[in-house]
C-alpha cells in the first residue's frame, strides 16, 4: 500500500479530487452511518481517497469531528481541500499506512474508525494492520465501519467474483476478501460483527463492535 491505486478516472480541481464512486455512494454510506455514529463523535477515516465521504458526512452531522488520513501525499491534499468548507470540523490529513508498525502509535482520542473500499485494493496485511490497530485505539464502546465488497460464500453476487477475478488479475495481492475472514481477524483483536447492511452495488457495510 505504499502506492496506493485507484480504480478510475477522477476529475481534479486544483488540489480538489472528484471520485465517480464517493458521488454515487456518499449518499447511501452517509445515511447509514447517521443512524449508527454516537453524538460528538471522533471518527478516523482510513484510506480517506478524495475525501469526499468526509465532506458529505460532517455536512449531516455538524456534532461529529472526522479525521482523514492516507498515505498518499495527493489524495491528502485533496481531503485538505474539501475540509476547507468544514472548518474546525475536518482536520488536516494525516498519513497513515495500516501497513506500517505500530502506526496508531501516535493517534488517540478516536471513539470510532470508518473505512470504505480499502481491503480489496491493498494487501491482506493492511486489513490485518486495521484490525490490530483499531484494537490499540478504540475504547470499549468504540466502532469500526467497514465498507466495500466481500465474498459471502454461495451468496456472493457475481459482479463480486468477476471482479475479484479482475483485481488480481491486476495484483495478486489484492482481491474481494471473505467475509469469514474478515470478521476473523477483528475477533481476534477483541471486536464483534454486530451488524451487516446491505449496500448498492453488492456492497455492504459492517459494523464491528468492541466487546
Amino acid at each position: 500500500m505504499k502506492h496506493p491505486i485507484h480504480l478510475e478516472t477522477r476529475e481534479q480541481t486544483g488540489a480538489r479530487l472528484f471520485s465517480p464512486t464517493a458521488g454515487r455512494n456518499k449518499d447511501p454510506i452517509g445515511k447509514v452511518l447517521d443512524e449508527h455514529i454516537p453524538q460528538n463523535a471522533k471518527v478516523l477515516e482510513i484510506a480517506s481517497g478524495s475525501g469526499e465521504h468526509g465532506h458529505h458526512f460532517c455536512g449531516l452531522r455538524p456534532d461529529v469531528i472526522w479525521q482523514p488520513s492516507d498515505p498518499d501525499t495527493v489524495s491528502r491534499a485533496s481531503q485538505d481541500d474539501w475540509a476547507i468548507e468544514r472548518p474546525g470540523q475536518i482536520l488536516t490529513s494525516l498519513s497513515v499506512n495500516t501497513m506500517d508498525e505500530n502506526w496508531w502509535k501516535d493517534l488517540t482520542e478516536f471513539e470510532n474508525i470508518y473505512c470504505a473500499n480499502m481491503v480489496h485494493i491493498a494487501p491482506w496485511e493492511a486489513a490485518c494492520g486495521l484490525a490490530e490497530g483499531a484494537k490499540h485505539l478504540l475504547n470499549e464502546t468504540g466502532f469500526v465501519f467497514l465498507y466495500g465488497p466481500f465474498m459471502e460464500g454461495d451468496d456472493t453476487a457475481q459482479s463480486n467474483l468477476d471482479f475479484d477475478e479482475n483485481l488480481k488479475a491486476r495484483n495478486p495481492r489484492w482481491g474481494v476478501r471473505k467475509l469469514s475472514a474478515v470478521k476473523h481477524i477483528f475477533s481476534e483483536q477483541g471486536f464483534n460483527l454486530t451488524t451487516r447492511i446491505v449496500m448498492p452495488k453488492e456492497n455492504r457495510l459492517l459494523i464491528f463492535k468492541n466487546s
